[in-house]
Protein backbone atom coordinates (compact mmCIF):
# COMPACT_ATOMS: atom_id res chain seq x y z
CA UNK A 1 0.00 0.00 0.00
CA UNK A 2 1.46 3.55 -0.87
CA UNK A 3 1.85 5.39 2.20
CA UNK A 4 1.85 9.01 1.11
CA UNK A 5 -0.45 11.14 -1.26
CA UNK A 6 -0.11 14.45 -2.27
CA UNK A 7 -3.29 16.41 -2.76
CA UNK A 8 -2.91 19.52 -5.31
CA UNK A 9 -5.72 21.53 -6.99
CA UNK A 10 -6.57 23.27 -10.41
CA UNK A 11 -6.38 26.13 -8.57
CA UNK A 12 -6.38 28.04 -5.88
CA UNK A 13 -10.07 28.01 -3.85
CA UNK A 14 -10.77 25.11 -5.78
CA UNK A 15 -11.77 22.93 -2.74
CA UNK A 16 -8.60 21.11 -2.04
CA UNK A 17 -9.34 21.13 1.90
CA UNK A 18 -12.96 20.25 1.30
CA UNK A 19 -11.32 16.89 -0.61
CA UNK A 20 -8.79 16.05 2.13
CA UNK A 21 -11.45 16.28 4.60
CA UNK A 22 -13.48 14.16 2.52
CA UNK A 23 -10.78 11.29 1.88
CA UNK A 24 -9.39 11.42 5.49
CA UNK A 25 -13.27 11.10 6.73
CA UNK A 26 -13.25 8.06 4.34
CA UNK A 27 -10.17 6.47 5.71
CA UNK A 28 -11.67 6.78 9.48
CA UNK A 29 -14.55 4.79 8.10
CA UNK A 30 -12.39 2.46 6.69
CA UNK A 31 -10.56 2.28 9.77
CA UNK A 32 -7.00 3.14 7.65
CA UNK A 33 -5.18 5.54 10.41
CA UNK A 34 -4.35 8.24 8.16
CA UNK A 35 -2.90 11.05 8.52
CA UNK A 36 -3.72 14.55 7.50
CA UNK A 37 -0.34 17.26 5.98
CA UNK A 38 -0.89 20.73 5.54
CA UNK A 39 3.21 21.15 5.45
CA UNK A 40 2.50 25.13 4.07
CA UNK A 41 -0.31 27.65 4.86
CA UNK A 42 -0.58 31.08 4.29
CA UNK A 43 -3.75 33.34 5.52
CA UNK A 44 -3.66 32.11 9.34
CA UNK A 45 -5.05 34.28 12.42
CA UNK A 46 -3.21 34.83 15.97
CA UNK A 47 -5.34 32.70 18.56
CA UNK A 48 -3.80 32.05 21.72
CA UNK A 49 -2.12 28.92 20.87
CA UNK A 50 -0.26 30.79 17.84
CA UNK A 51 -0.68 31.35 14.30
CA UNK A 52 -3.86 29.09 13.24
CA UNK A 53 -4.75 28.30 9.57
CA UNK A 54 -7.98 27.52 9.00
CA UNK A 55 -7.84 24.83 6.78
CA UNK A 56 -5.13 23.47 8.57
CA UNK A 57 -7.52 23.29 11.96
CA UNK A 58 -9.85 21.48 9.66
CA UNK A 59 -7.16 18.70 8.38
CA UNK A 60 -6.13 18.25 12.07
CA UNK A 61 -10.19 18.00 13.21
CA UNK A 62 -10.79 15.27 10.32
CA UNK A 63 -7.61 13.33 10.72
CA UNK A 64 -7.88 9.48 12.27
CA UNK A 65 -4.87 9.91 13.88
CA UNK A 66 -4.32 12.40 16.57
CA UNK A 67 -2.08 15.05 16.16
CA UNK A 68 -0.80 18.31 17.23
CA UNK A 69 -1.45 21.35 15.30
CA UNK A 70 2.47 21.95 14.45
CA UNK A 71 2.77 17.89 13.07
CA UNK A 72 -0.46 19.15 10.75
CA UNK A 73 1.06 22.59 9.48
CA UNK A 74 5.16 23.35 9.95
CA UNK A 75 4.90 26.42 8.40
CA UNK A 76 1.96 28.99 9.12
CA UNK A 77 2.14 32.30 7.24
CA UNK A 78 -0.29 35.16 8.45
CA UNK A 79 -0.83 36.73 5.20
CA UNK A 80 -2.95 35.40 2.99
CA UNK A 81 -0.48 35.33 -0.60
CA UNK A 82 1.74 33.19 -2.24
CA UNK A 83 3.81 30.81 -0.04
CA UNK A 84 7.39 32.62 -1.63
CA UNK A 85 5.69 36.31 -0.52
CA UNK A 86 4.13 35.04 2.78
CA UNK A 87 7.74 34.03 3.43
CA UNK A 88 9.83 36.61 2.10
CA UNK A 89 7.57 39.11 4.30
CA UNK A 90 7.82 37.35 7.61
CA UNK A 91 11.84 36.88 6.52
CA UNK A 92 11.45 32.95 6.87
CA UNK A 93 12.94 30.60 4.32
CA UNK A 94 10.66 27.49 3.46
CA UNK A 95 12.91 24.59 3.63
CA UNK A 96 12.46 21.49 1.99
CA UNK A 97 14.53 19.62 4.68
CA UNK A 98 11.83 20.75 7.06
CA UNK A 99 8.73 19.42 5.50
CA UNK A 100 10.45 16.15 4.81
CA UNK A 101 11.29 15.29 8.41
CA UNK A 102 7.60 16.47 8.81
CA UNK A 103 6.06 13.42 6.29
CA UNK A 104 8.73 10.97 7.73
CA UNK A 105 7.41 11.41 11.08
CA UNK A 106 4.10 11.25 10.55
CA UNK A 107 4.59 7.89 8.04
CA UNK A 108 6.07 6.64 11.26
CA UNK A 109 2.72 7.47 13.06
CA UNK A 110 0.15 6.45 10.82
CA UNK A 111 -0.44 3.72 7.67
CA UNK A 112 -0.49 6.70 5.23
CA UNK A 113 -0.18 10.51 4.99
CA UNK A 114 -2.03 13.14 2.67
CA UNK A 115 -0.35 16.12 2.19
CA UNK A 116 -2.25 18.69 0.84
CA UNK A 117 -0.49 21.55 -1.17
CA UNK A 118 -1.30 25.25 -1.43
CA UNK A 119 -2.39 26.74 -4.28
CA UNK A 120 -2.20 24.75 -7.88
CA UNK A 121 0.66 22.47 -9.11
CA UNK A 122 3.63 25.78 -9.36
CA UNK A 123 2.97 27.41 -6.62
CA UNK A 124 6.11 29.33 -5.67
CA UNK A 125 7.58 28.59 -2.51
CA UNK A 126 10.86 31.25 -3.37
CA UNK A 127 11.37 33.57 -6.11
CA UNK A 128 12.85 30.88 -8.55
CA UNK A 129 11.68 27.37 -6.68
CA UNK A 130 8.46 25.20 -6.25
CA UNK A 131 6.50 23.21 -3.99
CA UNK A 132 6.40 21.02 -7.06
CA UNK A 133 10.22 20.36 -6.43
CA UNK A 134 9.37 19.25 -3.17
CA UNK A 135 6.60 16.62 -4.31
CA UNK A 136 9.42 15.53 -7.22
CA UNK A 137 11.82 15.08 -4.44
CA UNK A 138 9.40 12.63 -2.54
CA UNK A 139 8.56 11.03 -5.71
CA UNK A 140 5.02 11.38 -4.05
CA UNK A 141 1.79 9.96 -6.04
CA UNK A 142 -0.26 12.88 -6.94
CA UNK A 143 -4.45 13.39 -6.46
CA UNK A 144 -5.97 16.10 -7.97
CA UNK A 145 -8.70 18.80 -6.90
CA UNK A 146 -10.57 19.84 -9.98
CA UNK A 147 -13.04 22.87 -8.88
CA UNK A 148 -15.76 22.35 -11.62
CA UNK A 149 -16.82 25.75 -13.17
CA UNK A 150 -16.21 27.56 -16.29
CA UNK A 151 -12.49 26.96 -17.70
CA UNK A 152 -12.00 23.98 -15.37
CA UNK A 153 -11.34 21.26 -18.44
CA UNK A 154 -8.33 23.38 -20.03
CA UNK A 155 -6.58 23.72 -16.19
CA UNK A 156 -7.04 20.15 -15.05
CA UNK A 157 -5.73 18.91 -18.62
CA UNK A 158 -2.77 21.40 -18.10
CA UNK A 159 -2.21 20.68 -14.68
CA UNK A 160 -2.29 16.53 -15.44
CA UNK A 161 0.31 17.51 -18.41
CA UNK A 162 2.70 19.25 -15.45
CA UNK A 163 2.30 16.54 -13.41
CA UNK A 164 3.26 13.92 -15.95
CA UNK A 165 6.03 15.73 -17.50
CA UNK A 166 7.59 16.30 -13.86
CA UNK A 167 7.98 12.51 -13.96
CA UNK A 168 5.21 11.84 -11.06
CA UNK A 169 1.62 9.32 -11.61
CA UNK A 170 -1.65 11.07 -11.46
CA UNK A 171 -3.30 8.34 -9.76
CA UNK A 172 -6.56 10.08 -9.27
CA UNK A 173 -9.06 12.96 -9.23
CA UNK A 174 -11.75 14.64 -7.49
CA UNK A 175 -14.88 16.63 -8.71
CA UNK A 176 -15.88 19.66 -6.34
CA UNK A 177 -18.61 21.31 -7.27
CA UNK A 178 -17.81 24.81 -6.51
CA UNK A 179 -20.76 26.93 -8.77
CA UNK A 180 -23.97 25.54 -8.03
CA UNK A 181 -25.30 27.43 -11.20
CA UNK A 182 -22.68 25.92 -13.44
CA UNK A 183 -24.11 25.03 -16.95
CA UNK A 184 -23.20 21.67 -18.64
CA UNK A 185 -22.01 19.50 -15.84
CA UNK A 186 -22.65 16.38 -16.51
CA UNK A 187 -20.02 17.10 -19.69
CA UNK A 188 -17.72 18.57 -17.87
CA UNK A 189 -17.19 15.06 -15.74
CA UNK A 190 -17.42 13.57 -18.92
CA UNK A 191 -15.04 15.09 -20.26
CA UNK A 192 -12.74 14.91 -17.16
CA UNK A 193 -13.12 11.01 -17.81
CA UNK A 194 -11.86 11.08 -20.80
CA UNK A 195 -8.89 12.98 -20.90
CA UNK A 196 -7.46 12.59 -17.20
CA UNK A 197 -4.81 9.83 -16.16
CA UNK A 198 -5.91 8.13 -13.09
CA UNK A 199 -9.08 7.22 -11.41
CA UNK A 200 -12.41 9.67 -10.72
CA UNK A 201 -12.24 9.13 -7.01
CA UNK A 202 -15.48 10.92 -6.03
CA UNK A 203 -17.98 13.99 -6.93
CA UNK A 204 -18.45 16.33 -4.03
CA UNK A 205 -21.66 18.22 -4.91
CA UNK A 206 -21.96 22.13 -3.57
CA UNK A 207 -23.81 22.41 -0.02
CA UNK A 208 -23.87 25.09 2.14
CA UNK A 209 -22.00 24.40 5.46
CA UNK A 210 -19.58 21.76 4.30
CA UNK A 211 -17.20 21.89 6.29
CA UNK A 212 -19.40 20.63 9.07
CA UNK A 213 -20.58 17.88 6.94
CA UNK A 214 -19.28 14.07 6.94
CA UNK A 215 -18.36 13.96 3.35
CA UNK A 216 -16.88 9.84 3.21
CA UNK A 217 -19.64 9.10 1.37
CA UNK A 218 -18.21 10.68 -1.63
CA UNK A 219 -15.03 8.95 -2.07
CA UNK A 220 -13.82 5.99 -2.99
CA UNK A 221 -10.63 4.96 -1.54
CA UNK A 222 -10.74 1.77 -2.57
CA UNK A 223 -9.86 2.81 -5.94
CA UNK A 224 -6.44 3.50 -4.59
CA UNK A 225 -6.17 0.13 -3.22
CA UNK A 226 -6.67 1.45 0.38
Amino acid sequence: MTNAFFLTGTDTEVGKTVSSRAILQAACQRNIQMAGYKPIASGSEETAEGLRNSDALFIQEASPVELTYQEVNPYTFKEPVSPHLAAEREGKTIDFDVLSQGLAHLKAKSDVVLVEGAGGWRVPVTRTDFLSTWVKREKLPVILVVGIKLGCLSHAILTAEAIEADGLELVGWVANRVNPGVENYAEMIKMLELNLPGVKLGEIPYMPGINKRDLSSYIQLEKLGL
